[in-house]
C-alpha cells in the first residue's frame, strides 16, 4: 500500500519537473473549455495510454520502441492539426465534422457538439500519452527497477497507472486554474480569438520542438525545480528499502538503527570467498569503524568512486577504519574468482574484498545500488549511507565523526582527501551526458534499431540502419543475442551507437575459450585520433583480452551527437553493456 501511495505522490510531483514541459501546450490548448468535457477525458486517456505503453515496454522489448516511434509520429500529426485548428476556425470546423457525425450515431440524446468535444479530447489524450516521457526520478526508478528484477506483472502496470494518475491530478488542478484565467481574460479583454491563436502557435512550436528532438536537448540542460530530492525524502520516510530478487524479499530499517539482533556485520558470513584477507567476522570488527562498499568491477560508476574508497582506506587505516569491498556481480563473468582477483590487483585495491556471488550480503543490507557505501559505527549501527557517485567530502566527514566516537580516540589525519583519477576512474562530464546505460542483451535492451528486432538465442544476420537517432543502436553481421550478452559468430561484425557524452565505455569479453578478439573503433566514420579512449589507439585499434569495461572514446573537443562504431575483426566477441561519462 505504501508503494501505491508513493507512486501517486511521485506522479503528482511531475508538475514541478522540467520533463512535463513538452506536453503542457497540448494539455492547456483547450483550457478555456469546460473541464468535464475536455480536460478530464484528455487526462484520463493520457494516463491510461502512458501506463499501457510503459507496461508493454517493460515486457515487450525492442519492438515496442519502433512501435512507439510510429505512435509518436501519429501523435505529432494529431497535435499539428490541433494547432492549425486553433489558428484557423474554418479549418477547425472541417476537422470536427467526422467527430460530429460519430457523435450523432453514438447517441441521440446528447448534444452532438458536446459528444464531439469529448471524443476529440480522448483522442488528444491518447496522443499526449504517446509523447509523454516523464523524468525517471527515484520513485519512477523504483517502479521500473522492481519490474526489471521481477519481470513485468499486473502489479507493475497498476503502479504505472497510479503514477500517471498522480500526474493527471496535478495537471487537472492546473487546468482548472488555467480555465478560470482564460475566462477572466476573455471577460476583461474580449480577446478570445487572440488567446486561441496564441495557443495554436504554442502547440505548433511544441510539435516542432518534439519532432526535432529540441525538447530533449533543452530539458537535459535546464535545472527547473527538480523533484528528485523531494522524492528521495518520501522514499526514506515512507518506504522501507526493499530488495526483490527471486524467492526472497527482505527489508532493512532506516539508517541509524541496527539491522539485526547482534550486528549487521554478521551478514559478512555469507561471502563466497575473500580477497586480501581471511574471512572477517563481526567479533573481529568490534570497536572498528567500518565502511562497506558495494561494487562490481565492470560498473563504471563503481570505478569512478573507487579512487576515494582507496584513499579513505589508506588515510585512516591506522585510525581504526576498516574498508570492506563487497563485490556483488551483475554479469556471470563477475562471479569468477580469478576474474575478480585480477581486477582487484589491476585496480590497486589492498583492503579486504568479500565476494557476494549469492547476493547474501546485498540482501541483508537490502541494497539496491552500485556503488553503495554504508558507514557503520563502533556499535555495529549504520549511521549513514550514500548511493551512487558524488558527495565524497560529506562521506569522509562521516568517517571522521565516527572515528572520533571511538574510546580512547587519538588524533586523526586532517583535511579531506584530494583525488586525481585517470582513465575510466576519472569523474564524468555530467553536463554533457545525454546517453543512458544501455544493455546489449535482449532482456534489458532498449532503443535497438536494427530492422526486424532481436532474434533471441539464435544466430542471425543483422544490419545497421542508414541513420540512427540519438541513443539508438544496432548490430551488423552474424550475432547470437542472449539475455545478457551478444556473441559474434563470424568476423567483421559491428555495433553502432549514436551517443552524446564525453566518454563511451563498453563491457566486453573475449571468446568463450579465452582467445583475444581484435577490434577497430570509428567516430562518425573516421579514426578517433585524439578522441580515443585508454583501450584504443589513435587509429581506433584495440584488443579484447579479458572480461571487463573498456574505455573506447574520450572526446577532447566539443561534445555533440556522434555515431560510434566498433568492428570486431575476429569471431567470438562478447558485448554486454554501454555506459557513458
Amino acid at each position: 500500500m505504501v508503494l501505491f501511495v508513493l507512486a501517486y505522490l511521485g506522479g503528482v510531483l511531475t508538475i514541478l519537473s522540467p520533463c512535463i514541459l513538452p506536453i503542457l501546450p497540448f494539455t492547456f490548448a483547450r483550457a478555456d473549455q469546460p473541464f468535464r468535457k475536455t480536460g478530464l477525458p484528455l487526462l484520463l486517456s493520457m494516463a491510461i495510454t502512458f501506463a499501457a505503453v510503459a507496461s508493454i515496454a517493460v515486457a515487450g522489448g525492442s519492438w515496442l520502441v519502433r512501435a512507439n516511434q510510429y505512435g509518436r509520429i501519429a501523435a505529432l500529426i494529431v497535435f499539428a492539426l490541433l494547432g492549425l485548428s486553433l489558428l484557423w476556425p474554418a479549418f477547425a470546423e472541417r476537422l470536427s465534422r467526422p467527430f460530429v457525425r460519430l457523435g450523432s450515431r453514438l447517441t441521440q440524446s446528447a448534444s452532438t457538439d458536446s459528444r464531439s468535444i469529448v471524443w476529440q479530447s480522448l483522442l488528444l489524450g491518447v496522443a499526449t500519452g504517446l509523447l509523454w516521457a516523464p523524468c525517471a526520478g527515484p520513485i519512477l526508478g523504483l517502479i521500473l527497477t522492481g519490474a526489471a528484477l521481477q519481470g513485468a506483472s499486473a502489479h507493475t502496470s497498476v503502479l504505472l497507472l497510479i503514477y500517471a494518475a498522480g500526474a493527471a491530478t496535478s495537471l487537472a488542478v492546473a487546468l482548472l486554474a488555467g480555465g478560470r484565467v482564460f475566462a477572466a481574460m476573455k471577460r476583461s479583454l474580449g480577446a478570445e480569438e487572440w488567446v486561441r491563436r496564441i495557443l495554436g502557435v504554442a502547440v505548433l512550436a511544441a510539435v516542432i520542438a518534439v519532432a526535432f528532438g529540441l525538447d530533449r536537448g533543452i530539458l537535459t540542460r535546464i535545472s527547473l525545480a527538480s523533484t528528485s530530492g523531494v522524492e528521495q525524502k518520501l522514499l526514506d520516510r515512507l518506504h522501507p528499502k526493499v530488495l526483490r530478487i527471486p524467492d526472497q524479499t527482505l527489508t532493512i530499517t532506516d539508517t541509524g538503527e541496527t539491522l539485526t539482533d547482534s550486528s549487521v556485520l554478521s551478514s559478512l558470513s555469507g561471502a563466497t570467498a575473500w580477497i586480501n584477507s581471511p574471512p572477517l567476522t563481526a567479533d573481529q570488527l568490534k570497536g572498528k569503524v567500518v565502511v562497506i562498499d558495494f561494487w562490481t568491477y565492470s560498473c563504471i560508476n563503481c570505478l569512478r568512486a573507487l579512487p576515494y574508497t582507496r584513499a579513505w582506506a589508506e588515510k585512516y587505516k591506522n585510525s581504526g577504519l576498516v574498508v570492506i569491498g563487497v563485490h556483488t556481480p551483475e554479469f556471470p563473468f563477475e562471479k569468477d574468482l580469478s576474474n575478480v582477483q585480477k581486477a582487484v590487483r589491476d585496480l590497486g585495491i589492498t583492503y579486504p574484498v568479500a565476494l557476494d556471488n549469492n547476493y547474501s550480503i546485498w540482501t541483508a543490507f537490502s541494497n539496491e545500488y552500485w556503488p553503495a557505501h554504508y558507514f557503520i559505527d563502533v556499535n555495529g549501527k549504520v549511521r549513514y549511507h550514500h548511493f551512487g557517485e558524488g558527495e565524497y567530502d560529506q562521506s569522509e566527514q562521516w568517517i571522521q565523526e565516527l572515528l572520533k566516537e571511538r574510546p580512547n580516540e587519538q588524533s586523526l589525519p586532517g583535511g579531506i582527501v584530494n583525488v586525481s583519477a585517470q582513465g575510466a576512474e576519472a569523474a564524468p562530464d555530467t553536463s554533457e551526458v545525454q546517453s543512458p546505460e544501455t544493455y546489449v542483451g535482449y532482456e534489458r535492451a532498449q532503443n535497438f534499431a536494427s530492422p526486424g528486432g532481436f532474434k533471441q538465442n539464435k544466430a542471425s544476420l543483422y544490419i545497421i540502419p542508414a541513420s540512427l537517432e540519438l541513443n539508438q543502436w544496432g548490430l551488423a553481421g552474424n550475432w547470437i543475442d542472449h539475455d545478457q550478452t551478444a556473441v559474434l559468430v563470424s568476423p567483421q561484425g559491428k555495433i553502432a551507437f549514436r551517443f552524446h557524452a564525453r566518454d563511451l565505455h563498453l563491457v566486453l569479453g573475449p571468446t568463450a575459450d579465452g582467445k583475444p578478439v581484435r577490434f577497430r573503433v570509428t567516430i562518425d566514420g573516421h579514426a578517433p585520433g585524439e578522441n580515443h579512449g585508454v583501450d584504443t589507439d589513435e587509429q581506433g585499434n584495440g584488443v579484447v583480452t579479458e572480461h571487463r569495461l573498456y574505455q573506447l572514446v574520450r572526446q577532447k573537443g566539443t561534445i555533440m551527437d556522434r555515431v560510434f562504431e566498433i568492428e570486431f575483426l575476429d569471431p567470438g566477441a562478447q558485448a554486454f553493456a554501454f555506459t557513458f561519462g
